[in-house]
């Protein structure tokens, strides 16, 4: 059974611990999230442990298990928001998302050209939620 929220597609740039909580509940309520990583380390609270999520085996992975209920329910991604081509693929989803969640230092996705003012004129609907 679909959510309530099945309708609408979030683009999740948020860390650690608030951000990716209120992108949790979203998918919690059948929102689409995409999660978006940095490429090598991911979010820090990958290694917000112990506790850690046991493997087949029953071993530790190197996977929190904060990390995993934080952000259960998403599709995930890496890009680097320095580069060029990392910008653009941010604002090819921007385009197509109804709400953007971000957990920045003020101004930081504004030097990117990934800030409100920048997104909101490629998609006037949306929600940048920070």
């Amino acid at each position: 059974m679909a959510g309530p929220l099945s309708h609408i597609r979030v683009l999740d740039l948020s860390r650690v611990l608030a951000g990716p909580w209120a992108g949790q509940n979203l998918a919690d309520l059948g929102a689409e999230v995409i999660k978006i990583e940095r490429p090598k380390q991911g979010d820090d609270s990958r290694a917000f442990g112990p506790p850690w999520v046991k493997d087949g085996e029953g071993k530790d992975t190197r996977e929190s298990a904060y990390f995993t209920s934080a952000n259960r329910g998403k599709k995930s991604v890496t890009l680097n928001l320095s580069s060029a081509q990392g910008q653009q693929i941010v604002r090819d989803l921007a385009k197509h998302a109804d709400v953007l969640i971000e957990n920045y230092k003020f101004g930081d996705l504004d030097r990117y050209g990934l800030g409100y003012k920048d997104l909101s004129t490629i998609n006037p609907r949306l929600i940048y939620c920070s």
